[in-house]
């Protein structure tokens, strides 16, 4: 009797999609691939030219945070700070009206970064009378090098490692398709930075391989499922088995996603500066992997597993994608 009683609040408030969905995703197989890989080629273009907006982690240079006491007239700073002639100065507003942001490139070494600070400082306390510098950070030539060789070595050790793991636990065509769809969420991505200039920096790249993490983790909820499914329906034509897979974790795939989501938000709109590039390409890197777990990592599979997961199909894989 009391399980009859509680059962109705054990069932959700809600589900994002019904339970018995049936949408045929690889239908547009074909279609997804294209655009993904055009998306992505263009997105490796993007970053070549206009390129990324290298923040001081790659790039070197120094950046000094100040504070003035009223309203920042970035005019009159940008004066005073560019009479100094050590090079190209950038100055942009941060958070509030009175906190800026300055940028001075890479001098020859740590006494001529030590001098540059100290003359800024002093003409910014003249131009404007009560100016506080509450932070400073300075990053040479060599070791911005370092960081962005660095960086990028982690991406690519993260991704074979991903292959090799998910090579480990499913067949070989699984481990594949994760490789294939991390790369192309990972040049979306930075094609994602290099459109809205976000800066690419440590902060950046963290994000980047925090994505990484959580796409293969999607993918390897709808695998299972798809292994489970080639087991259990062994006369099931596999773009069927592919559709059935999907559709069966959809709800899981679209809940985990839209918890993360709504986690990361708050960082995006209220985080400040210091967190906004990370949680705005976090945002986007959930987004990117909900969807290639749906219309790329499957038709990855359904390509590549034709012969191996279903040998006696007469049909060839494209075929049944386009059919």
């Amino acid at each position: 009797m009391f399980r009859a009683l509680f059962r109705p609040l054990a069932r959700p408030l809600f589900r994002i999609v019904p339970d018995d969905t049936r949408i045929p995703f690889m239908k547009g197989a074909v279609a997804g691939l294209i655009l993904s890989a055009l998306l992505s080629i263009a997105s490796v273009g993007l970053a070549i030219y206009p390129g990324l907006a290298r923040g001081i982690d790659f790039q070197g240079g120094i950046v000094m945070e100040i504070r003035t006491p009223a309203e920042a007239d970035l005019a009159r700073l940008r004066s005073a700070a560019s009479a100094l002639n050590l090079g190209d100065v950038g100055l942009q507003q941060f958070g509030s009206p009175e906190a800026v942001l300055i940028r001075l490139p890479v001098q020859a070494d740590e006494a001529g970064t030590q001098r540059a600070v100290a003359a800024v400082r002093a003409a910014l306390e003249e131009a404007t009378p009560g100016t506080r510098v509450l932070r400073v950070e300075a990053v040479g030539e060599r070791i911005s090098s370092e960081l962005f060789r660095g960086g990028m070595i982690a991406l690519g050790v993260s991704l074979l490692a991903m292959l090799f793991y998910i090579w480990f636990r499913f067949e070989w065509q699984f481990g594949i398709a994760a490789v294939i769809t991390l790369i192309l969420d990972t040049t979306k991505a930075i094609g994602f930075l290099a459109v809205t200039q976000i800066e690419f920096n440590l902060q950046t790249i963290a994000a980047i391989l925090t994505i990484v993490g959580f796409s293969v983790n999607d993918k390897v909820v709808v695998f299972d499922r798809m292994r489970e499914n080639l087991r259990k329906f062994k006369q099931m034509p596999l773009r069927d088995v592919v559709d059935l897979s999907i559709n069966e974790t959809l709800n899981r795939t679209l809940g985990t996603s839209a918890t993360l989501f709504l986690a990361a938000l708050p960082l995006a709109l209220f985080g400040g500066d210091a967190l906004a590039g990370f949680a705005w390409t976090m945002l986007f890197g959930i987004i990117l992997s909900t969807m290639s777990s749906i219309f790329i990592s499957a038709p990855v599979v359904l390509f590549t597993g034709a012969k191996a997961l279903r040998p006696k199909e007469a049909a060839t894989p494209a075929q049944a994608a386009v059919s």
